[in-house]
């Protein structure tokens, strides 16, 4: 499988990260299992992931995505086979949230027990912290890269405005600087990135694995209607789509998919990994099906006529 650099000083890694959000919420511990290992059959070996999955659900505290890939990884001793990402910041309940360095030392190693683990090969900031100096969690990010716990970090959910002045925070102090982004990306949310990040993205050389990139499943086609939203998991998350752009989007990658005899949600990762900036969108999946989809979309490259084509029907101001 094809891979990329993570930003300038990070690792190399396949062109499709799996999302992690599924494990212990929509996929049980044993179907977890089973796709961890043929994903890496496949070549899927970067695994995106945060101790807040999956705190929505009923019951759930969070950390039950890291445990159940911990599980995985004790079982099969491959660890040495995966790029494992996870993040830090979401609220866990009982003031435990945020990027200050003595939560972050904390969360760290609960992350790290989760995952049973001595290490984490990309520890990213799940969002932005402002009541916390930036210089003050890059510190702690750093001191967590010299003691070989964190390999590299990376930032996820901040402005361009924020993203740079962090950046600029390691360079003046010669601190551990984030090689990656993990932004909202995708067909149908396109405006944030490609105005604001974008240009922070390139200048200083960063990778970026957006999240949602098939914005919750819409685009593979799955949601003909508001009911069909209604009896899904993430059913809400695609509702502000149901409308005739949204349909119109989707129109145009089975247009694309039955050109290249292809599937939409694989030409809506294509789509993705031949923008300007992108190292690998992240996709969550919870059938084989599903999982050979990103395979495949790894492999597909689409001609200048398509990606216009997507480019055209898509291009709008980003949905409030």
């Amino acid at each position: 499988m094809d891979k990329r650099r993570l930003g300038a000083g990070g690792p190399e890694v396949p062109v499709i990260c799996l999302g992690g959000n599924v494990y212990g919420w929509t996929l049980a511990e044993a179907d977890a299992f089973r796709q961890f290992d043929e994903a890496l059959d496949l070549g899927l070996n970067f695994i995106d992931t945060a101790d807040v999955y999956s705190r929505w659900a009923s019951g759930h505290t969070g950390g039950e995505s890291e445990t159940i890939i911990g599980n995985w990884l004790a079982k099969s001793g491959r660890r040495k086979d995966l790029i494992l990402a996870t993040k830090v910041g979401m609220d866990m309940g009982e003031g435990r949230k945020g990027l200050s360095p003595a939560y972050i030392r904390r969360a760290v190693e609960d992350s790290l027990k989760r995952l049973q683990t001595d290490h984490i090969d990309l520890y990213q900031a799940h969002k932005d912290d402002e009541e916390t100096p930036l210089a003050e969690t890059l510190g702690a990010f750093d001191d967590l890269v010299k003691a070989g716990k964190v390999r590299y970090i990376g930032a996820s959910n901040y402005s361009g405005a924020r993203l740079a002045e962090a950046l600029e925070s390691s360079r003046k102090n010669g601190l551990a600087s984030y090689v990656s982004l993990q932004p909202h990306y995708n067909l149908v949310e396109r405006e944030k990135f490609e105005t604001e990040l974008l240009p922070v993205v390139q200048k200083y050389r960063l990778g970026v694995i957006p999240y949602f990139s098939l914005a919750a499943g819409f685009l593979s086609g799955k949601y003909r209607s508001a009911q069909d939203a209604e009896k899904a998991a993430r059913g809400k998350m695609v509702q502000k789509y149901l409308n005739d752009w949204g349909f119109g989007v989707v129109a145009a990658l089975e247009e694309v998919a039955h050109a290249t005899g292809s599937t939409p949600a694989r030409v809506a990762l294509a789509w993705v990994i031949a923008q300007p900036g992108i190292t690998a969108p992240i996709a969550s999946v919870t059938n084989g099906n599903q999982l050979n989809d990103l395979a495949e979309a790894a492999k597909l490259k689409l001609d200048a006529a398509s990606i216009e084509k997507l480019n055209e029907v898509s291009a709008r101001k980003t949905i409030a």
